[in-house]
């Protein structure tokens, strides 16, 4: 089955369930990969989560009910998740501007988010150069926070946390552990750390060093890499995210691999003089089902 194919069975799925429960663990099966690969892969694509989806397109089809029937508000409000008038109210007027009430009046104008569905477009443009590789694993000593991915907030949220961690005593206690060396598998002097938690939105993140053999973590959290076979994409700190993007909106679609459910890596290379940061991002993959 196509990456299209799948998705949109996904998509059929939480459509069916609109006035119901959904569980993004059984959207993400329909679409044959993991919770986090279909919330990132979801998130690239459409700019939005997959939650944020539900609530839209159930407050378009509550907007629809309202204009076209005499349900009661609170009735309607029940049957698209809300457990109060008030809370219905809020998440309705945020959406349509005006309460649900006043959509029942004639004339007023109301903001429909139709369903979506996917489909692989082929488009000229900059080619992803990429590698295929197998690595050990490894132990990565870091620090880490959660983050979601609700209006793009990890995006300016990391680079923050990156800025002042950077400038913190942390950051030099840190880097002793490795003894300022790269690392062996990696080759990196610095490491960034995704992974997903059972949460459509929420993620950990991690900034960390590959530990040399037998090392102690310290003070600091101890990750276990496991063995994969990753998709290395070379990019610089300056467009680092961008890269990130479009390998979850154009690589992962148009490719025979998916990801695997293992962390990802950015991987911080030891700078040149004179040469903006040169950075890899491995994304572990498998291939498709």
């Amino acid at each position: 089955m196509e990456w299209s194919e799948r998705m949109n069975a996904a998509i059929g799925y939480i459509e069916e369930n609109l006035a119901g429960d959904i569980d993004f663990n059984e959207a993400a099966n329909r679409a044959c990969c993991s919770l986090f690969h279909f919330q990132r892969i979801f998130f690239a694509v459409n700019g939005l989560t997959p939650a944020e989806y539900v609530r839209r397109r159930r407050l378009t089809l509550a907007a629809r009910e309202l204009t076209s029937g005499k349900a009661k508000v609170i009735d309607i409000a029940m049957k698209y998740g809300y457990d109060s008038p008030d809370s219905f109210t809020r998440a309705f007027r945020n959406v349509h501007g005006i309460t649900p009430q006043a959509a029942r009046e004639p004339g007023v104008t109301l903001t429909a988010f139709p369903r979506i569905s996917f489909h692989i477009e082929l488009k000229g443009g900059n080619d992803m150069d990429y590698r295929i590789i197998e690595k050990p694993g490894l132990t990565i000593a870091a620090r880490t926070r959660q983050f979601t991915t609700i209006n793009g907030q990890n995006f300016v949220e990391i680079p923050k946390w990156w800025e002042e961690f950077m400038k913190s005593p942390e950051c030099s206690k840190m880097t002793s552990l490795t003894g300022n060396k790269p690392g062996a598998v990696t080759r990196s002097v610095m490491l960034g750390i995704c992974y997903g938690e059972a949460d459509a939105v929420k993620f950990s993140y991690g900034i960390g060093v590959e530990l040399p053999h037998g090392t102690s973590s310290g003070t600091f959290e101890k990750i276990e890499i496991p063995a994969a076979t990753w998709a290395v994409f070379d990019c610089t700190l300056d467009n680092l995210q961008d890269v990130t993007k479009r390998i979850f909106s154009e690589w992962f679609p148009s490719t025979g691999y998916e990801h695997d459910a293992k962390p990802e890596l950015e991987v911080y290379l030891p700078e040149k003089p004179g040469e903006v940061m040169q950075c890899e991002l491995w994304m572990p993959i498998i291939k498709k089902k």
